[in-house]
């Protein structure tokens, strides 16, 4: 609502300096301000809440140190991270981009299916939460706006040739004009490769001409998939007190560091890769959001003093799937999200292994002492501030790695 305030001063008053709402560097910064003073701030009253209201946690005995203590410790903290990065949204982005659209959205969303299930959780004191085929239906739901939106909406568009510069001559008006580049496209990046674009929609060149038109039967499914694996993996990750918020953190700045660049179309000239009209307005998203995520590990680290909950996992996890499918970037994904991966097929890896070796031998083993991956180190002995510092580390060299690969081609 600002940026739509400090437009009109600009343009209609002309009073000095309300023109540099214009940038999005500016704004952002101020976002990444509002989002870390209100989450630490609003914070604090939203934890004195939870504890006034008995919104604790609920700890299963597994035999892991310091479990006990983190009983009765007040959960549903998503509701912060929301709040926060929600309100500079709103106050200083442009409201009518379609990615900032889909992004709050998708925060509203993710965060309603997260609430319902913590909600289940504390208030009908069920363990399980929202059972699980719930859960899949409302993260395929949100699978299926988000991929027709990007696949059907006129407003989301790719240059892929940046470089390229067609020219029409107005004689009438003795003026030169550029020709629009910008084109649909389901179009996608290939990391690590120098021709390094590659198209849904050539998987349907088999079926014959005009197969370009079916190209949605691949894209919305693989939106589906990525949107429902990605809030998974952040949801198993949020085990130990802050991995979840701080390896979100060092992921969404590297995507920043994407849309920033894809948005531009001067550095992705620069950089030789796809420009993405319109999508440099995330920026100002990922900087509330980043700002969110580290005012939360104000009170989220060791020994955390509020748990995200699902309604903070599931919106963080839905969140960073969305950037990275926004920004063509989602085969990076592994990478960025390489502590996510891990978590998810530590879970996997064990539930298999245990399962064959019980029909082989009649009895489970297991690969790992327990999953997700960070319960295996905390049964090794590894204090929980050793393992998050050192999943810290490992998300902060994937980050490097992901940036690196806009030249490493």
């Amino acid at each position: 609502m600002l940026y739509y305030l400090f437009e009109y001063l600009d343009k209609t008053l002309d009073i000095p300096g309300t023109g540099v709402f214009q940038y999005i560097t500016f704004r952002s910064a101020l976002a990444i301000i509002l989002s870390l003073l209100l989450s630490t701030i609003f914070g604090k009253r939203v934890i004195n809440y939870l504890r006034r209201q008995q919104v604790g946690e609920t700890v299963r005995e597994l035999g892991l140190q310091g479990q006990v203590e983190k009983a009765g410790t007040p959960t549903m903290g998503g509701l912060i991270i929301i709040f926060s990065t929600l309100v500079p949204v709103v106050l200083l982005a442009k409201l009518d981009n379609i990615y900032v659209i889909l992004l709050i959205v998708t925060t509203l969303w993710m965060g309603t299916i997260g609430f319902i299930d913590d909600y289940i959780k504390i208030f009908k004191k069920d363990k399980q939460g929202l059972k699980g085929i719930f859960k899949v239906i409302g993260q395929v739901g949100l699978g299926l706006i988000v991929g027709a939106t990007l696949y059907f909406h006129p407003g989301v568009t790719v240059r892929k040739d940046v470089a390229k510069t067609n020219i029409v001559v107005n004689a009438s008006q003795n003026t030169i004009n550029p020709i629009s580049l910008e084109e649909k496209s389901t179009a996608t990046t290939i990391p690590f490769f120098k021709n390094n674009e590659f198209d849904y929609a050539e998987l349907l060149a088999w079926t014959g001409d005009g197969y370009q038109d079916y190209a949605w039967l691949i894209f919305i499914p693989v939106v589906i998939f990525i949107i429902t694996a990605v809030s998974n993996g952040a949801n198993l990750t949020d085990g130990i007190d802050g991995l979840a918020a701080g390896t979100s953190a060092i992921s969404v700045i590297a995507l920043g560091v994407f849309t920033f660049v894809s948005g531009n179309i001067i550095f992705s000239n620069y950089l030789n890769i796809m420009f993405i009209p319109n999508s440099g307005e995330m920026t100002v998203f990922i900087a509330a959001f980043v700002g969110a995520l580290v005012g939360f590990l104000w009170y989220n680290s060791y020994p955390a003093a509020v748990f995200m909950g699902d309604t903070g996992s599931l919106t963080i996890g839905g969140i960073i799937a969305v950037l990275a499918i926004a920004v063509r970037k989602e085969m990076l994904i592994p990478v960025i999200c390489g502590i996510f991966l891990a978590e998810n097929l530590s879970v996997v890896v064990q539930v298999m292994y245990f399962k064959y070796t019980k029909k082989r031998f009649g009895e489970g083993r297991r690969i790992f002492l327990m999953s997700p991956l960070h319960h295996h180190y905390q049964k090794k002995g590894y204090h929980e501030s050793k393992i998050v510092t050192r999943f810290w580390i490992v998300g902060i060299l994937l980050a490097i790695v992901s940036i690196v690969t806009l030249k490493l081609r």
